[in-house]
């Protein structure tokens, strides 16, 4: 697991400076300064849970266990959910998907926990 959480936090970094680039240099012109700060707090949030993938990655090495594990897939799960519910927000105005963002910030709030839980036991 501690190759696979690794690998997740750096592609998922990788993704976040792509879509942070393009909200810079793509997105500037063509999104109102709401929308585009939108877009940029699901870049913000998707890259410190790509830093916490890393360290979930180093953890596991360290404090095996079901709670280190979930706590990586909560990480990933809630990038999904949370950074790509407000990119598809951003870039379309569907303003419904702002009720399903919540559910991936509590699955990040859930894999902090987990990832506490599984450093102190």
């Amino acid at each position: 697991m501690d190759r696979l959480f690794f690998a997740l936090g750096a592609l998922s970094a990788f993704i976040g400076v792509a879509l942070g680039a393009f909200a810079a240099h793509g997105l500037k012109a063509r999104l109102d300064a709401s929308m585009l700060v939108t877009f940029e707090t699901g870049v913000r949030y998707q890259m410190y849970h790509a830093l916490g993938l890393l360290a979930v990655g180093w953890a596991c090495t360290r404090w095996p266990g079901w709670a280190t594990t979930s706590s990586g897939w909560l990480f990933v799960a809630g990038t999904l959910i949370f950074s790509g519910s407000l990119y598809v927000l951003a870039l379309t105005g569907e303003r419904w998907l702002g009720a399903v963002t919540p559910i991936g910030g509590v699955m990040f709030l859930a894999g902090w926990l987990c990832l506490a839980w599984g450093v102190y036991r």
